[in-house]
Parts: structure tokens; sequence; C-alpha cells
């Protein structure tokens, strides 16, 4: 279950509006082994704060807030990940992450099939709303979960006659492109140019040590 953020429900459209309710203490997600402290300090990342940034992560999805609910920095998080011991935590890290990008997908899932609610203003006056559906996300979402029937072009491969097709005119145009005089040509004028440079460098160079 999310929580809405905004203020006003309407306003509540965005993905980035809600936070999930933290993993329970008993979620696998928290079973993993912390990164070792062998000689911990004041200011170590603690197995708690560990426990705390993952959770945080899993709620929120944002990396940077999870960091600063445990008053960590991102480089400091970034240095335990990768220390020795930290393979569990780099997994839950991850885990956390993806998470987050379920529930992003299901926020943008339900504003595809639902629409979004906008306020229909004319002459500075608020008439109404109405509901409003954004139909590049409801392609993607067609495209991406029923690929067979939405996206006809993910079967075009080898052997298929447009990839065929496509391939031997792109060749063709590469070779058009490589016997193109005034392609040659410009090209021969760069390198003649470079090597002027440098000329001019190396000549320049010994006249400073002489």
């Amino acid at each position: 279950m999310t929580e809405c953020k905004r203020a006003i429900a309407r306003q509540a459209t965005s993905a980035v509006a809600y936070t999930a309710e933290p993993p329970a203490p008993d979620d696998p997600l928290l079973g993993f082994a912390p990164v070792p402290h062998t000689h911990p300090r004041r200011n170590s990342i603690t197995p708690d704060l560990q426990r705390k940034f993952i959770a945080h992560l899993a709620a929120t999805g944002i990396v940077t807030a999870a960091a600063r609910h445990i008053g960590k920095s991102m480089e400091a998080l970034y240095k335990l990940r990768q220390r020795p011991g930290a393979e569990e935590f780099r997994a839950a890290w991850d885990a956390a992450i993806d998470r987050g990008v379920s529930r992003l997908e299901a926020s943008a899932l339900t504003r595809a099939i639902q629409g979004e609610k906008r306020m229909v203003v004319s002459s500075g006056k608020v008439l109404g709303t109405e509901t409003r559906h954004n139909e590049a996300l409801v392609m993607f979402f067609l495209r991406n979960r029923l690929a067979d029937r939405y996206n006809p072009a993910k079967d075009i491969g080898p052997g298929h006659p447009v990839y065929e097709r496509v391939k031997a005119e792109y060749a063709a145009e590469q070779i058009r492109l490589a016997n193109d005089p005034a392609r040659i040509k410009r090209i021969h004028r760069s390198i003649d140019a470079k090597v002027a440079q440098w000329r001019q460098e190396l000549e320049a160079k010994w006249e400073a040590e002489r």
C-alpha cells in the first residue's frame, strides 16, 4: 500500500508522489549479511544503518533519499558498496532498486489505464475537470506487454525481407560514401592540416630546446 504525499489528491499523478511502506523487519530483503567493519569508527555505516538504508531505498526507490535518511553521504555508501564482503549488501541494494522500479511501473500502468484528472480552465476560471489519457504511455505498455500483437517489428531480423533490404541499402550507402571524391578530398585536407600542425609543434619545440 502506498501513501500519497501530495497536499491535494488530484495532484497525485506522478510516481514520485508516492512512498511505499518500508519492508517489515523480517522481510528477506533485510536478511543480507552486512558489510563487516574490522575496525569500526564513530562514523562507520554500521549493520543497523545498512539495513535502514536498504529499507528506505526499497520504500522510496531513491538512493539519495535513503542516504539522507541515515545521515550518510553518497560517496561513503558507494565506497561501502565496493568493499570486500559487500556482496550481499550490493545484492540487497539492487533488489531494493528493483522494488522501486516495479512500483514506478505499477504507477505508470495505473495512469495509462485510468488516465489523469486535469483541470479545465477558460478565461482564468476553473470550469471543472476532465480525464486525459497518455496515448504514448498506453502504447508503451501494449508494445512491451503484448509484443506479438502491438510490436510486429520485433520479429524483423536476419532473413526478413525488410531487414535484408535495409541491410543492402546501408551497405550500398557505405560504399558510396567511401568512394565519394568530395569526401575523400575532405579527408586528405584534414590529414594534411594535422600533419602541418604536428610539424609546427615539433619545429617550435626544437627551436625552444636549442
